[in-house]
Parts: C-alpha cells; structure tokens; sequence
C-alpha cells in the first residue's frame, strides 16, 4: 500500500498522474501540468460551504458540505474517482492545503470502492510554494546565456535542439510579438510560473546547472517572466543567432500563416477557422500601426489582405511574403539592429545556426 506523500521533489520529477479535487473556480486560477478536476465540491457549493464556516464554525460547515455532496451527486464523484485511481495507480490526490476535502475524498474512495488512493500531503499550497522556492533557486544559482537574433532566425528552434534550453515562449504558449499569439489560450500566470519551475527542476536533476534562454522582454504575451530573472537578465551574455533574409521569411511564413491557420481550422472548422485567422493577422498588424506609421501600416495592411483573399480562394500563400519582408526589413530589422548595438559588450558569439549549436553544446555554464 502506498502511503500519503510530502516528496514534491520527486511528485513532479516522475509526473505521477494528480487527482486535483479543488473547486473548478480554483483550478482554472492556477494548476499543474497534467492534473486532472475531478472536485469533491462544485463552485456553488464550495462558495455554500465557505459561507457557512465564516458564520457558523467549521462542523456547521462540515454538515453542510456533506448535505450538499450526497446521494446520486456523491456516487458519481466516486465514480469519477475511482475511474481515475484505477486507470493511474501510481497518482495522488490533493486539495488547497492537503487537509480536509482531499481527506474526505480519500476516506469516500476508500470507504465505497475499497481503493486506498494516496494524497499530497500539504496540497497545492505546498506543492506551489515548492516550485516557486526551486524556480528563486535555479535563478540564483545557476549560469545563463541569453540567445538573440533578428525576428525569424529560429531561436526557438535552436533552444529546443539544446539538453539545457529553456523555452520560454513554448511554456507561455505565445511567440512573444505581436503576431505571436496561437489559436489557443495562453495559460494562467501561476500555469506559466509552474511550468517554467518543474522545466528548471527536472533540468538540474538531470545534472544541469547552466541554461540557455530567448533574449525576451518582461512579458510574453500576457505571461510574465519571474521578476528575479527579468532583473538578472541584463548581466547575462548573449549569443547571437544569424540567417539570410529568405529563410527568416520562410520561417515567419510557416509559422504565422500556414501553422496558425491550422490551429484556427482545427478549433473552429474550416471556414469560421479561416476567418478567425484573418482576423489575428490583421489584429496583429494593428496592434504596432502607430510605430509603423500611417502610410507604412496602410500599404502592409493592403498586401496583407491581397495575401489573404489569394489564400482563401486557391489557398496559395506566396502573397505573404510580401508583407512579411516589408514588415522585417522596415519594421523589425532596425529595431533589433538598435538593441544589438546597445548589447554589443555583452555579445560573446554570432554566427549560423550550427555555429551557435555547436558554440553552446561546448560551452562550460559554471557559474
């Protein structure tokens, strides 16, 4: 029989399966990567229930939980359970704080189905105050580099071909421009900062001490990156990624239209996907017009759309190149030429993509 746990460390180095039985309200503010809502109590009835102990004390609040959660509600919330337990042996369930409605799903699991499923002792709480202590202590002890480049020469490429790469924007879920979002949400700042910390956890169990990151602003679409780390950044060196124009295109065109009309088709059917797709390339380009200008953003937005009615009808994606190379060339270029100016000290290596694999793989990250 497996017996209750309060190994963090080693709950999210083998990602056991996690049985989060917290309200919905409470899971979608914040959870980990792969746990399952299957919650002992509804919004409304938590919301009842937490009423009710600020009134009347705790064992009022008891009895009303277990007049809420009873009968066929009751058997179907086993049920759930069970389903899960028996499909993930080797998980665990939790509460907010590990204490009385992950005990009393335990003791109903156990009591009706007679399967003795362990818990987290201590719940998301502690489990969330462990990956925030870990991700302070992977910043603070660990080397870094920071990769740039101009907008298109596949950073994010290269840090996924990296053992020590952090993908920032992969665990923000977002490109980190104005054009970068996907189709789907990006996920909650908690989500992001719990993502980033198991990453850095299951990095350095592996024997990692030094990390590879995108030279990135402080927010990443909505995500913010931890405050310790924006800060630190500026002392990092950088290594510098370079490619032709032709290829930053070509990338830029697969990602932004070909990969992101896939993703819009794929949640929304084809034509309302489509028109959803549009609609983000043209939003995107609004979102800079005033830095572009008012003419500069009128004749993209024109190309824009010429690529977008070509697309529509044949499918055909060559028009895009037109805009996408103006929008390098006159928009992102200068600007990326300015900030690798004002970081030239810092720069310790340029060169193509197999250079600077090459360059980071034989790099020491003592720090």
């Amino acid at each position: 029989m497996r017996e209750d746990t309060s190994d963090y460390r080693q709950v999210f180095l083998s990602a056991v399966p996690l049985l989060d039985t917290r309200a919905p309200v409470e899971f979608a503010k914040g959870a980990f990567p792969g746990a399952a809502n299957l919650p002992l109590m509804t919004d409304e009835e938590r919301q009842a229930v937490g009423i009710c102990y600020k009134k009347r004390g705790q064992a009022a609040a008891i009895a009303l939980g277990h007049s809420l959660v009873s009968g066929d509600a009751k058997a179907e919330r086993i049920a759930a359970w069970a389903r899960f337990a028996r499909s993930h042996p080797q998980g665990y369930l939790y509460c907010f704080r590990g204490g009385l409605r992950s005990r009393i799903s335990q003791q109903w699991l156990e009591e009706t189905t007679g399967i003795r499923y362990p818990r987290v002792i201590g719940g998301y709480k502690a489990m969330r105050g462990y990956l925030l202590q870990e991700l302070e202590r992977a910043i603070a002890e660990c080397g870094f580099v920071l990769l740039g480049g101009l907008t298109g020469t596949g950073k994010t490429e290269v840090l996924r071909e990296l053992d020590n790469g952090i993908d920032l924007e992969g665990h923000a879920h977002h490109r980190g421009s104005s054009f970068g979002g996907h189709a789907g949400a990006q996920p909650t700042q908690i989500d992001f900062d719990n993502r980033l910390a198991i990453d850095f956890l299951k990095k350095r169990a592996s024997g990692r001490e030094g990390f590879v990151l995108e030279d990135e602003g402080r927010h990443i679409g909505s995500c913010s990156l931890p405050l310790a780390l924006y800060q630190s950044a500026p002392g990092y060196p950088i290594v510098w990624l370079e490619d032709g124009l032709e290829s930053r295109v070509d990338r830029i065109l697969r990602d932004y239209v070909i990969d992101l009309r896939a993703e819009f088709i794929a949640l929304h059917g084809e034509e309302q996907g489509f028109d959803r797709f549009a609609d983000r390339l043209r939003l995107s380009l609004d979102r800079i017009a005033r830095r572009l200008g008012d003419e500069r953003h009128r004749q993209l937005a024109q190309r824009m759309d010429a690529a977008l009615d070509a697309q529509r009808r044949s499918g055909a994606v060559d028009l895009h190149r037109g805009w996408i190379e103006r929008l390098l060339v006159d928009y992102y270029d200068p600007m990326y030429a300015y900030q690798r100016k004002s970081k030239a000290a810092r720069i310790e290596f340029a060169g193509t993509r197999r250079e600077v694999l090459e360059y980071l793989r034989a790099r020491s990250f003592r720090k």
